[in-house]
């Protein structure tokens, strides 16, 4: 059931058995695994079920350091998170994600690496992941080409010792945010209760047990939540600082005895990689792997990576590379001069035409028109990126395209100097706001460019043409602000507390009740985006925490018994 807490009289305490905090895909996911259990569910979320400016000012933060996205507008409060944000169109006119599982490196502790290595391998979490695919709707879990191939659909001949062809998939935002919102609200064991933030949680006096979890709405009434079992699901920032707030019987916060919470914080920045010059201009026509596009009702969207073996043998983070078509320059001057005809029109005035742009104009006119039109019709941008695809159906590309944009979304070294701490600022409810520490390392930046030297020499020997990589000052191009709303690393998980804030099953070392779900756990990061794994992550901890509290169970009733 759904309840709005600001219309919860102050000062009362609700007793539950697990409180979930957050309604994310972290913590949907978790309060979805207890349906058709008697274990009685409370699902804190700050938002409500529609945008609002006042409860989204609850995330206003300080950026030190290199450019960064802004914090307050990549984090959304409200039920379904940042499903709400989702924006990648994947047809029938849905909106959703790309989904990756992490890479079998990502799990090792690699030479070269500091900090690396989870406490699991990847092969443990393979059922969870298979279970994950579901709750996305997603199609099976098959991330190699081989079933997404036919004979339009080919990789390309590259070197898989070198370099190899992987696939994303998509799966749809509202599933989150609408369907599984409608779910948990007709569930008698489960109560969401929404526009109520989590201020602090409170311990018992040896602080090895969470008691309660002190709750306020905007409005102003405070009360408290009791429960067996607290999880904090509020992203790779929230979690941190609701840590770092919970300070009153440990001053540095709670499960920060060894100073880690909030440290390790990791994105997945993109890099600019420059242009993929194709031999032979027929290539546009043979990739449709590497669009986004469905098969057998999947969107899915092929990639590049470099092979296992290069990056060990290297001690190389991991990226992934996507390549974007793009028109000659005179279709982009086309797509120039048309908007800025457009625009004038837009604002009533007579469009100051030259000779140049009429030519311009009239040089792309196949593409401009095209692209206006999906631009106007179906929200889309007028570059293919990201946020759409298709341009593989699209008739003689050979003279529609003349390079691909290539871009990477690469992994961040894990580096405890990258951090959110506490400011001096508060917030509408008195607590203190987030200031991120965020550096984009020398050292990464090199890392990534010797993998864009491997990558190119691959294209090269293949003579599938040229990558033409693009540096800024001598370096990788950045894209700045940097960021794509990935929040990572910040309670981390290790066995050794002096390494980790949490162990191997997200339990905040130290106390036995305190488990962390998301990202923010994650040790690395690889290049992924992070949903698939955090779907799966928080199926396994529901698995956990059902045993748990089964096990917990039994010690009562033999106790009661002797």
């Amino acid at each position: 059931m759904l309840k709005d807490a600001r219309l919860i009289s102050a000062e009362q305490v609700i007793e539950t058995e697990v409180c979930i905090v957050g309604a994310g895909a972290a913590g949907i996911t978790l309060a979805r695994e207890f349906i058709g259990h008697k274990t009685k569910v409370c699902l804190v979320e700050s938002g409500g079920l529609e945008f609002d400016p006042q409860t989204q000012a609850l995330s206003e933060a300080l950026t030190v350091g290199d450019p960064f996205l802004s914090l307050k507008e990549i984090r959304c409060r409200r039920f379904g998170g940042n499903s709400n944000l989702w924006s990648i169109k994947i047809g029938k006119g849905r909106k959703g994600v790309r989904y990756a599982p992490l890479d079998e490196i990502d799990f090792e502790k690699r030479a070269g690496l500091p900090y690396s290595g989870w406490p699991i391998e990847r092969s443990h979490l393979e059922p969870f992941y298979k279970r994950a695919q579901s709750v996305c709707q997603a199609g099976s879990f098959a991330y190699d080409p081989d079933i997404w191939e036919d004979k339009q659909a080919k990789r390309l001949p590259l070197n898989e010792n070198q370099v190899v062809t992987a696939m994303f998939q998509f799966g749809p935002g509202d599933i989150f945010n609408q369907q599984y919102r409608d779910e948990l609200s007709r569930v008698d064991n489960i109560t969401v209760y929404l526009n109520l933030n989590a201020l602090e949680i409170e311990t018992n006096e040896s602080v090895r047990t969470a008691t309660r979890l002190r709750v306020a709405s905007l409005q102003g009434q405070q009360f408290w939540i009791a429960a067996k079992v607290f999880i904090l699901a509020q992203g790779g920032l929230e979690n941190p600082r609701t840590l770092l707030m919970s300070n009153r019987q440990q001053t540095a916060g709670l499960g920060n005895q060894h100073d880690l919470v909030g440290r390790f914080f990791m994105d997945h920045p993109l890099v600019q990689g420059g242009d993929f010059i194709p031999a032979d201009a027929n290539l546009f026509n043979k990739m449709p792997l590497y669009d986004l596009r469905r098969v057998n009702d999947v969107p899915v969207l092929g990639y590049f990576k470099l092979s296992q073996e290069v990056m060990q043998r290297e001690n190389l983070v991991n990226m992934s590379t996507v390549l974007f078509p793009r028109p000659s320059k005179r279709g982009l001057k086309a797509i120039e001069s048309f908007k800025a005809v457009a625009q004038a029109l837009a604002h009533g005035k007579l469009p100051q035409v030259s000779g140049q742009d009429f030519l311009n104009i009239i040089g792309g006119i196949d593409y401009v028109m095209l692209a206006n039109y999906l631009a106007a019709t179906k929200n889309q941008s007028l570059l293919h990126g990201f946020h759409r695809g298709g341009w593989s159906e699209l008739p003689n590309n050979q003279h529609r395209f003349k390079v691909f944009e290539v871009i990477h979304q690469v992994e961040q070294v894990p580096n405890p100097a990258n951090r959110v701490v506490l400011s001096k600022e508060r917030d509408a409810l008195g607590c203190q706001k987030l200031e991120l520490h965020w550096r984009w390392d020398t050292d990464n930046a090199l890392n990534i460019q010797r993998s864009q030297e491997i990558m190119a020499q691959e294209i090269a020997s293949s003579g599938l043409g040229e990558y033409r990589i693009q540096y800024k000052e001598g370096l990788p191009k950045l894209g700045m602000p940097a960021g794509t709303a990935h929040h990572m690393g910040t309670t981390r998980m290790h066995i050794d507390p002096k390494q980790g804030v949490v162990d191997e099953n997200c339990q905040v070392h130290g106390i036995s009740n305190l488990f962390i779900a998301g990202s923010s756990v994650f040790p690395t990061g690889g290049y992924a985006n992070p949903t698939l794994t955090i779907v799966a992550l928080s199926i396994r901890l529901a698995d956990w925490i059902k045993k748990s509290l089964v096990r917990a169970d039994t010690n009562l009733l033999v106790s009661s018994h002797c």
